[in-house]
């Protein structure tokens, strides 16, 4: 289809510009249109699998999120089309140059048409969006061939329907025509100013598109963000795209078996299915997940000797009433690790879990599993609402419900947007305080997680407290006052807790995500980075307030808060047990720039991603890891290897072949 234009008086270039504007934005909706013919097909193809639950799904939530994802995919894919039509060049209103745009136009959204629609049919054997790690899945296979003619044959309806879009955006695709002659300097000029204003408003809507969003609290969108606007993981295919997918993976850290062991080794040694024990009854007790930004072991008074400036006055006192342990680790070195990890069992090897094609695994967690049992499940963050991916990921991994700065905001016993600390969130002892109230609105039994956000870059506090919570003189780390400013908003919310009727009730697990800007060597090693401190406290004594002197990590937090409750389904959970396994036997694992690292008793052992252990060190006694020992301990080194091995292929194997819960 064209739009027939005449060529113009020098009067009249930018009534030009303006139409080949136009053309370019009505090319743009057809290829919207194109994707929702697309979606409907993919719907229609696998009705069975993807209409149960369908009428528990918000359409509102599910239509943003497919304008959303197919926004992004569609400004990746359609990039080089747009230059051609908006970049200030007096070539582009030639005939050829048109030619060219159109072809482009249409070859590039035809081939996105045909992805989504093999899609279609590929989603009944993996439950999920094809990600890039399809090219390597068969890559070797010389068979592949006869199976997308088989295919094609049994699906002859799509081929039609992809013939018939492809020939459609051929047809009325809208191509300006027509050559400007102009004449004169200021022609001239206002010709180009005009098209480069265009250009100029364009980029960062595209980048915006391409991104998700364009606040600062948005980072670019994944597939795991598809979470966020459906209730079960396998409806996530209906919001996304699989052109989307497909970009989105591309050059990812992808799961590999790396055959360290066999099978029936890989079972002897490691397995983390977790089974419940006999007998057991289920302790209907609340379980409050508080996992506090950015905060390292380092600034824990209570958890270093005498020598360290404690930050956390409120903290050290609760330590005296909790279980705690000597040296505990996280599991990752960001925010987007620290979830998986604390909520699900699950570390980051490689990438960010939920950055990975394996965050649209079958996911559960603790709130998933209680939820079981009848649990009341909510996730709280002071962000704004979709920040980081955590509404999605909370949703993917069980939690029914969600607390953000919009719930907040439209709280009437807030202050709303006057609490917003500017940058990131609400401040943390408001949103605590917000978050107290609200569990007392809840029905017993319940599980919940708040994720603070105050004690994070900028490093500010708010402006009521900036003489309480000044940089000490001589002080130069900005954590220090974030941090100080943390304390107090916890004291504040389990001041306020304590006089609700759930509190005696209630397990309290108190973590950080990671640590952050570091003064002590001792906490900048290769293994100091991950040290956060795990705190549990139950206000009526039956966990018995200690000090052990064993290994723990953020992924044990799972699997001890479920065993303990009696919790009677087997699950999977990468950690331990702390409450039911000996010191001895205690263990943690993190991985970083290519090295795990495997910490068990006075001893950390790094190996590479191709299983070559690259050192071991007695970091109890060399703390800063400068005298390795490999070779040295006989059997020990040999079953820090073996196990190290097994939990890593482990892990891998389960990603790959979606065996993240108990089927």
């Amino acid at each position: 289809m064209k739009m027939k234009f005449t060529k113009l008086t020098p009067m009249r270039e930018n009534k030009w510009i303006m139409r080949c504007a136009i053309a370019f934005v009505a090319n743009m909706l057809m290829a919207y249109l194109a994707y929702f013919v697309c979606r409907v097909a993919y719907l229609a193809e696998n009705w069975a699998e993807m209409s149960q639950g369908l009428d528990a799904l918000s359409m509102g939530d599910v239509l943003r999120g497919c304008l959303m994802f197919d926004t992004s995919a569609i400004l990746y894919t359609n990039s080089l089309y747009a230059l051609l039509m908006l970049i200030p060049l007096h070539l582009k209103e030639r005939e050829w140059w048109q030619s060219a745009a159109k072809w482009i136009f249409v070859a590039v959204n035809g081939v996105c048409v045909i992805a989504n629609l093999c899609d279609a049919v590929y989603f009944r054997y993996t439950g999920r969006r094809t990600t890039a790690t399809i090219f390597s899945e068969f890559g070797a296979e010389g068979n592949i061939g006869g199976i997308v003619g088989v295919e094609l044959l049994s699906h002859w309806y799509l081929v039609l329907l992809a013939v018939a879009m492809i020939a459609a955006m051929a047809w009325l695709y809208v191509k300006p025509t027509g050559r400007l002659n102009i004449s004169g300097v200021n022609a001239w000029i206002r010709y180009y100013l005009a098209q480069v204003v265009c250009l100029a408003v364009f980029v960062p809507l595209c980048i915006g598109g391409m991104r998700g969003g364009i606040t600062k609290a948005v980072r670019p969108i994944t597939i795991s963000n598809a979470n966020q606007y459906v209730n079960r993981p396998s409806e996530a295919a209906l919001v996304l795209n699989t052109p989307f997918s497909l970009i989105r993976t591309i050059g990812k850290s992808t799961f590999a078996d790396p055959k360290f062991l066999s099978p029936e080794e890989l079972d002897a040694i490691y397995s983390p299915v977790q089974n419940p024990a006999s007998g057991d009854t289920l302790r209907r007790k609340n379980v409050v997940v508080l996992i506090v930004e950015s905060l390292g072991r380092e600034y824990v008074g209570a958890l270093n000797d005498s020598t360290y400036t404690s930050y956390t006055p409120f903290i050290d006192s609760l330590i005296a009433r909790s279980l705690t342990f000597d040296r505990s680790f996280s599991n990752g070195r960001k925010s987007i690790d620290g979830m998986p990890s604390i909520l699900s069992s699950i570390p980051r090897f490689g990438e960010p879990f939920f950055l990975t094609p394996a965050s649209m695994n079958a996911v559960s967690g603790i709130a998933g599993e209680l939820g079981k049992n009848g649990y009341y499940t909510a996730f709280f963050h002071g962000a704004e609402n979709g920040s980081m991916g955590f509404e999605a990921f909370s949703r993917a991994t069980g939690y029914e419900h969600y607390f953000g700065r919009t719930e907040y905001c439209a709280d009437s016993a807030t202050n709303g947007d006057a609490d917003f600390d500017g940058m990131w969130a609400i401040w943390d002892e408001e949103f605590l305080q917000f978050y107290a109230r609200k569990m007392n609105e809840m029905q017993q039994p319940f599980v919940t997680t708040v994720f603070t956000a105050s004690s994070h870059h900028p490093y500010k506090v708010p402006q009521k407290y900036a003489e309480r919570f000044v940089d000490a003189q001589g002080d130069d780390n900005v954590m220090h006052k974030c941090i100080r400013y943390a304390d107090y908003s916890l004291e504040r919310f389990f001041d306020a807790a304590s006089r609700m009727p759930w509190y005696e009730n209630t397990i309290f697990v108190l973590t950080g995500d990671h640590t952050n800007i570091s003064s002590r060597a001792e906490y900048q090693t290769s293994l100091g980075v991950f040290a956060v401190p795990i705190v549990i406290f139950d206000p009526s004594g039956e966990i018995v307030p200690q000090r052990r002197h064993c290994v723990a990590q953020q992924i044990d937090i799972m699997p001890t808060v479920l065993h303990y409750l009696g919790y009677d389904k087997p699950f999977v959970a990468f950690g331990q047990d702390l409450l039911n396994t000996a010191d001895a036997d205690t263990w943690a694992v993190n991985h970083n720039s290519g090295i795990y690292q495997y910490v068990k008793g006075d001893y950390v052992m790094q190996m590479t991603d191709d299983g070559k252990v690259k050192g071991i060190y007695d970091y109890a006694a060399d703390w800063q890891l400068q005298h390795n020992v490999q070779g040295r301990l006989g059997n020990v080194e040999e079953q820090m290897e073996r196990q190290l091995k097994a939990i890593v292929q482990s892990y891998m194997v389960r990603m790959t072949t979606d065996q993240l819960v108990v089927k």
